[in-house]
């Protein structure tokens, strides 16, 4: 039996469909792990019973590292939801933690940390997106509303950029064809 009585609260979380299903949830991240969660409706079924408190699961992939580490791993994970289960025990929702490799040397309160972080993220529903440049809403000065990475444009848009370049010489093949 755990230590913490908020440990027996959080389950086990078990089938395919349900971490697809926290995949497209709220996400929080750290360097060691990455944390998905679907929130449940309220009356929710599963298995034939209401699905009530946290249902949790790892995902530890083959990229972190060979079976003896990815154990290792996730029982480092467990243990640290059982510390940090207070903050979780109360989350009606489906988490899926997937862990990285620094998860295997972090100090062990460090991941206890995020875990708390997470389930603290992870229980506020999401909320109306903000006025960014994404929603259509006000560009900070010295930002372009290209894709994320790309330059600002420097005041000129797509056709001016486009008509101040000089046209290309016609290339011509050997037989005279001017297809590549």
């Amino acid at each position: 039996m755990p230590a913490n009585p908020a440990a027996s609260m959080i389950r086990r979380l078990k089938r395919r469909p349900d971490f697809l299903a926290a995949a497209k949830g709220q996400r929080f991240h750290t360097d060691r792990m990455t944390a998905q969660a679907r929130l449940r409706t309220p009356g929710e079924m599963r298995d034939g019973s209401p699905a009530e408190g946290c249902h949790l699961g790892f995902t530890v992939t083959k990229r972190v590292g060979h079976a003896p580490e990815r154990n290792r791993i996730k029982r480092r994970l467990r243990r640290a939801v059982e510390a940090a289960a207070d903050a979780g025990a109360s989350l009606q929702a489906d988490v899926v933690v997937i862990a990285r490799r620094p998860a295997l040397d972090a100090p062990f309160a460090t991941l206890v940390e995020d875990l708390r972080r997470a389930f603290g993220v992870l229980a506020k529903p999401p909320g109306p997106k903000s006025g960014g440049p994404k929603s259509g809403g006000p560009t900070p000065p010295g930002r372009s509303r290209g894709r994320s990475g790309d330059a600002p444009s420097a005041g000129l848009d797509r056709t001016d950029a486009t008509a101040a370049r000089p046209p290309l010489p016609e290339t011509t093949t050997p037989h005279g064809s001017t297809d590549g």
